[in-house]
C-alpha cells in the first residue's frame, strides 16, 4: 500500500515568466513581468514558434532544470531515470529528474536541481535512509518526519563536464554551464545539469525509489509505493547508452521491459536552442547511438 509522506499547499510556489535572448554563442535569460501561482504558469505553458534556432528574443511561461544523474555500480555507469506520468500531455514517459524553479531561485537554479534530486530520488540502504551532499552544502531531507535518514552516512553529488555554450541569467554566467534548450510546445526554458552520484562504502542492499508528487483535492501529495518504484537504471557503455535498463532492489539489478517506453522530450533532438518534440521513443532514440540490439541480449552483456 502506498506510503503517504508530505503533503503541501500548491499555493505557496511562485515563478516568475522569462524574456530569453538567445544568440549562437550564448543564452541569456531573465525574469519579466509578475509572479505567477502554479495554475497560472500552466495555462502560460503554451505552443510557441521561432523562426532562427541560434538566434532570437523570446517571452517563456517559466524556467525549468533537470539533472542527468550519473551513479557508479558495481563498475559500471548509469543514468537515473524516473517515470511520469503527465495528464497536460496525455502520456506516460521516462525522463530525468527535474521540476520548476520557484521565482526566489531563477538566478541559482542548481539548487533547485539538489533540492529535486533529494525530493525525487530516494535511497534506502539496509540500515536507513540516505541523505545527500553537494560540496559543502547539504541536500534537504523532505520526508523526515516519515522516513528515518542515516546520520553517519550520506551519498555525494558532484558536477560533471559542462555545455560548451554559456548560459546567463542577467550578466550572471551560471558556472557549471549546464546544457540549455527552449522546448517550444510548452514555451519553456530548461536547463539540464551533469551531475555524479557517489555512494557511501558502507551502502548495503541499496534500494533506489521515486517519489513525485501530485495534486489530490487542492494539495501537493508526496508518496512512496514500494511496489512501482519508478525510478530506473540506464546502462552505459564508455558513456552512451548499451540498451540496457534496470531497477535496483536490495542490491540487485532486475532487468525491466523497454517495450512501449517512450522518453520525454530532453531527449529528442535539439536544433541549435530548440527542441521541438514532446517525446522520443526508446528504440528510435537508441539507433542514434547506433544501438539495434535486442533488450534480452543487452542485458545479458550489461
Amino acid at each position: 500500500m502506498p506510503r503517504t509522506l508530505i503533503r503541501k499547499d500548491p499555493s505557496n510556489f511562485k515563478t516568475l515568466p522569462l524574456f530569453v535572448e538567445a544568440s549562437p554563442d550564448g543564452l541569456s535569460y531573465q525574469s519579466l513581468g509578475q509572479p505567477l501561482n502554479f495554475q497560472q504558469m500552466l495555462e502560460r505553458r503554451r505552443p510557441v514558434e521561432v523562426a532562427d534556432s541560434s538566434r532570437f528574443s523570446i517571452e517563456l511561461a517559466n524556467l525549468g532544470v533537470s539533472v542527468r544523474l550519473t551513479l557508479r555500480l558495481h563498475g559500471r555507469d548509469y543514468w537515473l531515470l524516473v517515470r511520469q506520468r503527465r495528464p497536460d500531455r496525455g502520456d506516460t514517459v521516462l525522463k530525468l529528474i527535474s521540476g520548476y524553479v520557484p521565482a526566489h531561485e531563477l538566478n541559482l537554479p542548481l539548487l533547485t536541481a539538489i533540492q529535486e534530486v533529494a525530493e525525487e530520488c530516494l535511497l534506502e540502504s539496509a540500515d536507513g535512509w540516505l541523505s545527500g551532499r553537494f560540496a559543502d552544502t547539504w541536500l534537504p531531507t523532505p520526508y523526515q518526519g516519515a522516513l528515518r535518514y542515516r546520520e553517519s552516512s550520506h551519498f555525494r553529488l558532484s558536477p560533471l563536464s559542462g555545455a560548451a555554450r554559456p548560459v546567463q541569467c542577467g550578466n550572471l554566467t551560471l558556472l557549471e554551464r549546464p546544457r540549455a534548450y527552449v522546448h517550444l510546445p510548452t514555451a519553456s526554458l530548461q536547463l539540464v545539469y551533469d551531475l555524479s552520484l557517489e555512494l557511501p562504502r558502507d551502502a548495503r542492499q541499496l534500494s533506489l525509489f521515486h517519489v513525485d508528487e501530485c495534486l489530490e483535492d487542492g494539495r501537493l501529495v508526496a508518496r512512496l509505493e514500494r511496489r512501482r518504484p519508478d525510478i530506473y537504471l540506464l546502462a552505459l557503455q564508455r558513456g552512451v547508452p548499451s540498451g540496457g535498463l534496470f531497477t535496483l532492489r536490495k542490491g540487485e539489478l532486475l532487468p525491466a521491459s523497454t517495450r512501449g517506453v517512450w522518453l520525454s522530450e530532453s531527449f529528442a533532438e535539439q536544433d541549435g536552442w530548440l527542441v521541438r518534440d514532446e517525446r522520443i521513443r526508446w528504440k528510435d532514440w537508441l539507433q542514434r547511438y547506433g544501438v539495434k540490439t535486442p533488450q534480452r541480449r543487452a542485458l545479458a552483456s550489461a
